[in-house]
């Protein structure tokens, strides 16, 4: 599933290719994928629009609208968006587009179907797409070791399992969560609760580092972007233990480890994070 660094690279991506430009037509290949207010409401409500900006919560990307409203997309497992001229050939799985001013597509393709779209109007609540429930980000000043201690204080969850709960904070998910524990030196299994005030502060200035450096890392250009169909650009190479299980810790060579946490796999040193 893309996390905060790969949706922040999509938006980045995306977002000078979009800025300024008018919705000509929303199209709706498989309505389903649109959970708010349905697909032809959606799709009528955008024409004409222009489209002013762009914003990333969490996990979630939003394409603001100069009338106020947003389009919030969330990937989910195996979705995509990009943009690409009217004339690039069509992915098979390509589900909503929106053709725009200047001969240009905003495509969303998704082979599971299980990433979402919504409309929000100006002013409307959000209570369907779970943005008002998030956390903080990782990035913001709220988010320090005084918050985390707080956060986990009562959590006798494991931390890795505290950590990809978007209420505590919003944006890490399985793959960062290993690479974030590791860097910290925390057992992925360990009670929340028992880490000390220094181990939250530690924790709370590793989160955003780790993020901020696989934002770094996922660099990829628009012409690149394109080709790989908005895929390819996580920074694999770059991780430090996630998906390496058996291979050697790159700080201190004991063969990295996996166990199951919360129903999700988590790779960590046995000697590094005891």
């Amino acid at each position: 599933m893309p996390e905060l660094p790969e949706v922040e690279t999509v938006k980045r991506l995306i977002e000078p290719q979009i800025v300024g430009r008018h919705i000509l037509q929303g199209i709706a290949l498989h309505p389903q994928v649109i959970a708010h207010p349905g697909a032809d409401v959606f799709c009528n409500a955008l024409r004409g629009q222009r489209v002013q900006g762009t914003d990333r919560k969490g996990k979630f990307l939003l394409i603001n609208l100069e009338s106020g409203d947003d389009i919030v997309v969330h990937l989910r497992m195996t979705g995509s968006l990009y943009a690409a001229p009217t004339d690039f050939p069509l992915e098979k799985h390509t589900h909503v587009i929106l053709k725009l001013e200047g001969d240009r597509e905003l495509r969303f393709v998704d082979m599971r179907r299980f990433g979402r779209l919504w409309l929000l109007r100006r002013d409307e609540e959000d209570s369907f797409s779970g943005i008002t429930k998030l956390g903080p980000e990782p990035f913001a000043a709220e988010f320090n070791g005084g918050y985390l201690q707080d956060a986990l204080t009562n959590k006798k969850r494991a931390i890795k399992d505290c950590l990809l709960d978007q209420h505590i904070v919003t944006g890490i998910g399985n793959i960062y969560g290993d690479e974030i524990l590791f860097a910290a030196k925390i057992h992925p299994q360990r009670p929340a609760s028992s880490l000390s005030a220094e181990e939250c502060q530690r924790l709370s200035e590793l989160i955003p580092q780790v993020l901020l450096r696989a934002i770094e890392q996922n660099s990829i250009s628009p012409e690149e972007y394109l080709k790989e169909k908005g895929r390819g650009y996580r920074s694999t190479p770059y991780f430090k233990v996630y998906g390496k299980r058996g291979q050697p810790c790159p700080t201190c060579g004991e063969p990295l480890c996996r166990v199951i946490v919360a129903g999700r796999s988590s790779i960590y040193c046995p000697s590094c994070q005891k």
